[in-house]
């Protein structure tokens, strides 16, 4: 049975060691073109297209490239983008349920106020990637590798990280709801700044990553639990 616990706040606490920052993306997309219609293509090639107010719904795009490119408000409820390639691309505003991204590459990515649910990115890659705002439910981050991602002011609601490998993560002014962090490697994981931080699983896997004083006094019991001690009075 998966221990829980729920930490709110944050701020203050310090370190051992100063945990090192998350590389931000630096996305400037040229001048676009916009995207002539019709579904996407299976391992298709797009280069500075814009796809704005689309209903990509249901499409197949699996081992597309997409290089600086822009997404803006479009739907993607069961759309197959697995083993696709998102490079110096910004994704804003999309939405969609059961969005298949598995084994993805994602680098130099900007994902803003996406509305999500049950995202399937499991085995993919991000480098280099922000996600800002919106919310995402039941993300599946299990086995994946991230490098240099950002999580800002969003939600996210039961995330599994597990088996995953987290390396200069960083979560600012977002909440995590009931993380799964089984078997996964964290380096240089910064919690601090959640505003609320829920672990549903794999508190014993938290090594390598930095918490505020307010957040360890709230896991304490969570933590107890985990080490088989026994608090009374």
């Amino acid at each position: 049975m998966a221990r829980r616990a729920s930490v709110s706040g944050g701020g203050g606490g310090g370190a051992v060691r100063a945990v090192k920052g998350a590389k931000r993306p630096e996305v400037r997309l040229p001048a676009l073109e916009q995207y002539g219609g019709g579904a996407l293509e299976p391992d298709g090639d797009y280069d500075g297209v814009e796809f704005r107010e689309l209903d990509l719904a249901g499409q197949d795009g699996g081992g597309a490239r997409f290089m600086d490119c822009a997404l803006r408000g479009c739907a993607l409820d069961e759309t197959r983008l697995r083993h696709a390639r998102f490079l110096d691309s910004s994704l804003t505003g999309i939405r969609g349920v059961g969005t298949n991204l598995a084994e993805a590459t994602l680098r130099d990515v900007e994902l803003i106020d996406a509305r999500l649910g049950g995202t399937q990115l499991y085995g993919a890659v991000l480098e280099r990637v922000v996600i800002r705002g919106g919310k995402i439910d039941y993300l599946n981050l299990r086995q994946a590798r991230l490098r240099d991602v950002v999580f800002e002011a969003c939600v996210l609601v039961e995330p599994d990280f597990g088996g995953a490998r987290l390396e200069r993560v960083e979560f600012i002014d977002c909440a995590l709801k009931s993380a799964d962090f089984t078997a996964a490697t964290l380096t240089d994981v910064d919690l601090r700044g959640a505003t609320e931080l829920g672990i549903a699983g794999g508190v014993d896997r938290l090594s390598g990553a930095v918490i505020s004083t307010a957040q360890l006094l709230d896991l304490a019991p969570v933590l107890a639990g985990e080490l088989g001690i026994r608090v009374e009075g």
